[in-house]
């Protein structure tokens, strides 16, 4: 018997990159529809399950353009699921501030709010957007990503069959000062650690220069913390990838985000390469100073 084929939808705020995500989509042989009523979402999903010769790949954008019919988004999911099909959601999503910034530069009306404010649009979407955002899949949020890391985010997700039980795995650092990564899916927080910060020649570099990870990391407190963190992931990993669950954010944080997390983040990149995962590492805050 022939498998369904992979149909995601994809939603969120207006402005978080959804006509990007779709071009993306679209880079990794599928087949996209922008813009689809929500009414007719179960009857593309039927279309396409009968559809010869068949798509093995379909991607679908389903928004704010489309009206209030939006909040009865998920009931319309639940009669795709009775076809068959299960919609894997992708919810892209940014903070107000990014996304007011982004609507202002594009001198755009927005499509929740043609006559208000972009406010107004904004925390109108929201409401909209609300009952879906608690159905997707995969949340992620665009207010810190580039065109760049954006795609490889998505095509850590869907752009091809993986290993099976493997996962993709995003090792962030970050700095507690400064905010968590809002698209986190496991915190670490480091500052248990010996602080480099307060040796006056170590403070300018980060946990990327030899002497500032042997400082960080010769000492028994740290190598008890990756001991037993290795043995938690290795645990864990596999049970993420039954969900199935393609991509994981690890996020390890320290005070500024410069030097303890970094040099963390190095050695649980090389036991997540040990354990046979493809791991991917950014430093958010690396280059704050203040």
């Amino acid at each position: 018997m022939p498998k369904p084929p992979r149909f995601v939808l994809v939603t969120g705020l207006s402005g978080a990159g959804k006509t990007q995500a779709l071009h993306f989509f679209e880079d990794f042989g599928y087949y996209c529809v922008d813009n689809l009523p929500p009414a007719l979402v179960p009857t593309f999903a039927e279309l396409i399950a009968r559809a010869k010769p068949a798509r093995n790949r379909i991607a679908v954008c389903v928004d704010a353009r489309t009206g209030e019919d939006l909040a009865n988004l998920p009931n319309y999911l639940d009669a795709v699921a009775e076809l068959g099909l299960r919609p894997n959601v992708l919810f892209l999503d940014a903070s107000d501030a990014v996304l007011l910034r982004r609507y202002s530069e594009s001198r755009r009306r927005h499509p929740a709010s043609p006559a208000g404010s972009i406010d107004e649009g904004i925390a109108s979407e929201r409401r909209l957007l609300g009952p879906i955002r608690g159905r997707a899949d995969q949340v992620v949020d665009t207010s810190a990503l580039t065109p760049a890391q954006l795609r490889e985010r998505i095509a850590g997700m869907f752009a091809g069959p993986r290993e099976k039980g493997r996962i993709i795995v995003s090792v962030e650092t970050f700095g507690f000062k400064n905010g968590l990564p809002p698209d986190a899916d496991l915190v670490f927080d480091v500052r248990f650690l010996p602080n480099p910060h307060y040796d006056e020649e170590l403070r300018p570099k980060t946990g990327l220069d030899p002497d500032v990870r042997d400082y960080v990391l010769n000492n028994d407190t740290a190598q008890e913390f990756l001991k037993h963190l290795r043995g938690f992931l290795k645990f864990l990993l596999p049970l993420y990838a039954k969900e199935p669950k393609s991509y994981l954010t690890i996020a390890i944080g320290c005070t500024g985000g410069r030097h303890r997390s970094v040099a963390i983040a190095q050695e649980v990149g090389l036991l997540l390469r040990d354990l046979h995962y493809d791991a991917r590492m950014r430093h958010r805050d690396i280059d704050r100073t203040g």
